[in-house]
């Protein structure tokens, strides 16, 4: 199967090892890979921020960077949701509604891709840890994805997974809202943090690192004996 990789801006700018243990993980299931150079974001935080106009020329370009009939899978729910869920209202009764449309049903989180499109629960991963897992409110809410993540670390040799008290609520991230009510962000980062600990995990697991970049940032803050992985990392590891 052909795959095209979207990968969101700051999984380039600051995650790009995740950005390849998709890859290592998609050939590994037998897809063929292809990466578009020139793609670039998918106009999420431009929307989000208020400017509409200027988010729908850059959606306009990932509209065609992304033409085609292949499969487009990315390591991130939010950008993925994004797309799925706003491409739609923002092209409304334009010339490219039918573009959008064909890309509502091509476009795939990762772990989405693997189990309800590969139908691939086991990569071979093993990882020798105790972890949680945190529910991004873009795949629960956006993409609709709950179990497809967690069928794919059950699969994982070694890992031990323990749910927290509160795993559908938010991590207190949602983009710039971390910055406009920063101590709401941080009293929230601090219950999702809390909630990790006490089930003695020693790992955050989750499909978006938006949320572990923000969760990362109070852990390193606050000195705490926790670690973040995105699900790619792990699903590449041990093999």
């Amino acid at each position: 199967m052909n795959v095209q990789l979207f990968i969101p801006c700051f999984i380039d700018q600051l995650y790009p090892q995740t950005a390849f243990n998709m890859v290592k993980v998609l050939e590994k299931v037998g897809c063929t890979v292809s990466y578009n150079a020139e793609q670039t974001c998918c106009g999420q935080p431009a929307f989000n921020a208020g400017f509409q106009k200027e988010a729908k020329e850059v959606c306009t370009k990932f509209l065609k960077d992304f033409k085609g009939d292949d499969y487009i899978v990315a390591p991130s729910a939010s950008c993925t949701g994004f797309v799925r869920n706003y491409y739609p209202k923002l092209f409304d009764n334009s010339s490219h509604h039918l573009e959008v449309k064909d890309m509502q049903k091509r476009i795939y989180e990762f772990s989405d891709f693997l189990v309800n499109v590969l139908h691939v629960e086991d990569v071979g991963a093993s990882l020798h840890t105790k972890a949680t897992y945190h529910d991004s409110c873009a795949a629960l809410r956006e993409c609709k994805i709950k179990t497809e993540p967690r069928t794919l670390l059950s699969k994982v040799r070694g890992l031990e997974i323990a749910e927290m008290s509160d795993v559908e609520t938010c991590c207190g991230f949602g983009g710039t809202f971390s910055v406009k009510f920063e101590p709401i962000s941080i009293g929230m980062a601090d219950q999702k943090v809390n909630n990790a600990r006490q089930t003695g995990a020693e790992c955050i697991i989750s499909t978006d690192h938006s949320c572990l970049m923000h969760l990362d940032g109070y852990i390193r803050h606050k000195g705490l004996a926790l670690q973040t992985m995105h699900i790619a990392d792990v699903l590449a590891s041990g093999w």
